[in-house]
């Protein structure tokens, strides 16, 4: 059996996506993309293509962060490629760091940047750009974070798109209610991708197979939970990342999670079960614990093979929450151990993002029902893969009997889609994992 290779396995990929976008044969093609998969490098790839090809190209972002790393990425790769930053008129509209590369032009005026090879900015400000001549072609970055009512606004811009996404990610989110729309194609309240297959099923679909930040530890498990339909490999094998402490354990179970989470990448911190307020102060503070000791104990990670030793400090910690309450409720938490640095954020946030270690505090540790926004599989797939190293999870007993006892009560509407995996089939089976790597926290 000839041994997986993931270099080759990731560029046959890419030059099959390549081949699409600049065939030409169709209007749009659609690429998943796992955590960590080189999203962002295939956006700059295929930028720069068709920017040499001599094809005029708009590329969309669903955030100014996302538009303005973008940005710096072209420039860093193509020095000699004029890259046009459409702004808002926002005070401050932009990361100051584009200034410092003299062919990145920026403006809150699409005439300013006429005739530029590529033009970068977010859905919302393209979806207020008028009377310009199409763009031979798009980029549609984070394409599953963008709704269909979005894209609709944009359409017009151009005339043939790539769309790239990680479909495991949390769906688009809308501050207004859509269930009048529920069920039908044009529900705008669906992500831009959902919508263009509905309507557009011959599109080409490509995936990219090989997961860049995901350590062999994690990657079989996201993709089993998650992606059991695109399944992906990690791009390193067993062993070729390390974790280590310079600081021997103090017997703690806050350290004997970390023990075992640097040795087999995952960590179930267990508290006693109990039904607790939404801010639950034992298990905030088991996180903030966790973190204090992941700092006094001075990690090291070596990244692969031939790579030198790096310690993990505070600025490549991140803690993840399902709620911005929880979220508060910890960095004070972190605040008091005197830990400062570390990335305290919801899922939301902390999407597209990578860290050494992360800390989870599972969106149903000690809650006493379990909701749809709870269940979400994009929620628990965003906390569980930020990681290139470890993962440990904070999370009271009892979950996956609260799973069995609560079995999902939204109604079933016809034309729906049904996402797979469903929420409570993910939940069991990262539990299920995580219960081989279970620490318990007692009084």
């Amino acid at each position: 059996m000839t041994a997986f290779d993931p270099a080759a396995a990731a560029a046959r990929a890419t030059d099959a996506i390549l081949a699409d976008t600049l065939g030409a044969a169709h209007r749009g093609v659609v690429v998943d993309s796992p955590p960590g998969a080189g999203k962002s490098t295939l956006v700059v790839r295929a930028a720069r293509e068709l920017a040499a090809a001599g094809r005029r190209l708009m590329v969309i972002a669903q955030t100014n962060a996302q538009v303005d790393d973008l940005v710096l990425r072209l420039a860093e790769k193509d020095p000699g490629l004029p890259v046009g930053r459409l702004h808002s008129s926002d005070p401050d509209p932009y990361d100051k760091a584009l200034d410092d590369h003299p062919q990145i032009r920026t403006s809150a005026k699409i005439t300013d940047l006429a005739g530029l090879d590529v033009v970068i900015s977010t859905a919302a400000k393209w979806g207020h750009v008028q009377g310009v001549e199409p763009w031979p072609h798009a980029i549609v970055d984070e394409a599953y974070q963008m709704r269909s009512d979005a894209l609709l606004a944009v359409a017009g811009l151009f005339e043939r798109a790539l769309f790239v996404g990680d479909p495991g990610q949390l769906d688009p989110f809308s501050i207004v209610g859509a269930d009048q729309w529920a069920g039908l194609t044009h529900d705008p309240s669906t992500s831009a991708v959902s919508t263009l297959l509905a309507h557009n099923p011959e599109l080409p679909q490509h995936r990219l197979p090989v997961s860049w930040r995901l350590p062999a530890s994690a990657a079989p498990l996201v993709s089993a939970a998650f992606y059991p339909y695109t399944p992906f490999r990690s791009g390193t094998g067993p062993g070729d990342r390390t974790l280590s402490f310079g600081v021997r354990s103090d017997g703690s179970a806050h350290d004997r999670v970390l023990d075992e989470a640097a040795r087999s990448g995952w960590g179930l911190l267990e508290l006693p079960a109990r039904h607790t307020p939404r801010t639950d102060p034992e298990a905030v503070a088991a996180v903030a614990q966790v973190v204090r000791r992941l700092l006094d104990r001075g990690g090291v990670a070596v990244g692969g093979p031939g790579a030198e030793p790096a310690p993990v400090t505070a600025d490549r910690i991140a803690v993840g929450t399902a709620h911005r309450d929880q979220a508060a409720a910890v960095r004070a938490a972190l605040s008091a151990l005197g830990a400062t640095g570390v990335t305290v954020d919801t899922a939301n946030r902390l999407q597209g993002r990578e860290f050494d270690v992360t800390v989870v505090l599972h969106p149903l540790s000690g809650r006493p029902d379990a909701t749809a926004f709870h269940l979400e599989t994009g929620r628990l797939c965003v906390l569980a893969s930020r990681h290139r190293h470890a993962c440990v999870v904070v999370c009271r007993a009892g979950v996956a009997e609260l799973l069995d006892e609560h079995p999902s009560t939204e109604p079933v509407r016809l034309g729906v889609t049904v996402k797979f995996p469903d929420g409570w089939e993910a939940n069991h089976a990262v539990l299920s994992h995580l219960a081989e790597h279970r620490v318990p926290l007692t009084r």
